[in-house]
C-alpha cells in the first residue's frame, strides 16, 4: 500500500481543520502551534514555515468560518433566497460548533489590531452576503445577526445543538421565546 503525499494546499487545509478544533477548545491566547501541529500531524516548525505566526493562523481559521458560514447561506439561498432560509441553515450549523465558538473567540480577541480587523472584515462580509441573497433591509439584516449571535452564544454554551446539554429553567424560558421566533409564521 503506497502513501500519497499531500499537496501543499491540501495540507494548508488539514492544518486549519486542525486549527479549528484546537482553537475552539482554547481560544486564541490559549492554543499553541505546538497543539495544533500535533493534531494535524506535522511539526510546529512546519506550522510556522506555512502561516508565519500562530496569529497569521488563527485568522486563516477564522476566515475559514466566515467562507464556510457563507457557502451554506449561499447554498440555502439557491434553495430559497429568504432570511428564514439562511436563518435555518445557519441552525445546521449547529452541528459544527467549533465554526461557531472560533468565530466567538475571534469577537473576543478583536481588541488586537489585526485580529480585529480580520474579524470585522469576515462580520462585514456576512453581512453583505445576507443583504445580497435576500435583498432584506437593514432594519431586517440587524435583527438577524441579533438572533445569529444569540443562536451563535447559545450553541457555544450547549443550550442549543446536538450535544446540548440538559435544559434548565432559563433555558426553557428562552429557547420557548426562540422558537417563537424562529417558527414561520402560521397560515390562515
Amino acid at each position: 500500500m503506497t502513501r500519497s503525499r499531500l499537496t501543499a494546499s491540501e495540507r494548508q487545509e488539514q492544518i486549519v481543520h486542525a486549527a479549528l478544533q484546537a482553537f475552539a477548545q482554547g481560544g486564541y491566547i490559549g492554543t499553541s502551534t505546538d497543539q495544533v501541529a500535533r493534531l494535524s500531524g506535522v511539526s510546529q516548525p512546519y506550522v510556522i514555515r506555512i502561516f508565519g505566526s500562530k496569529q497569521e493562523l488563527f485568522l486563516a481559521t477564522v476566515r475559514y468560518a466566515g467562507r464556510r458560514i457563507e457557502a451554506t447561506w449561499r447554498a440555502a439561498a439557491e434553495r430559497e433566497p429568504t432570511l428564514a432560509s439562511l436563518g435555518s441553515a445557519y441552525q445546521d450549523l449547529l452541528a459544527e460548533r467549533e465554526l461557531l465558538v472560533v468565530l466567538l473567540h475571534g469577537f473576543s480577541a478583536a481588541e488586537e489590531p489585526v485580529v480585529g480587523d480580520a474579524v470585522r472584515a469576515c462580520y462585514g462580509s456576512l453581512y453583505q452576503t445576507v443583504r445580497d441573497l435576500t435583498g432584506c433591509s437593514p432594519e431586517d439584516a440587524r435583527d438577524f445577526f441579533a438572533m445569529g449571535m444569540l443562536i451563535t452564544v447559545l450553541g457555544a454554551m450547549r443550550v442549543l445543538g446536538p450535544d446540548s446539554v440538559a435544559p434548565q429553567p432559563w433555558m426553557t424560558s428562552l429557547l420557548s421565546t426562540f422558537h417563537d421566533q424562529t417558527d414561520p409564521p402560521a397560515e390562515h
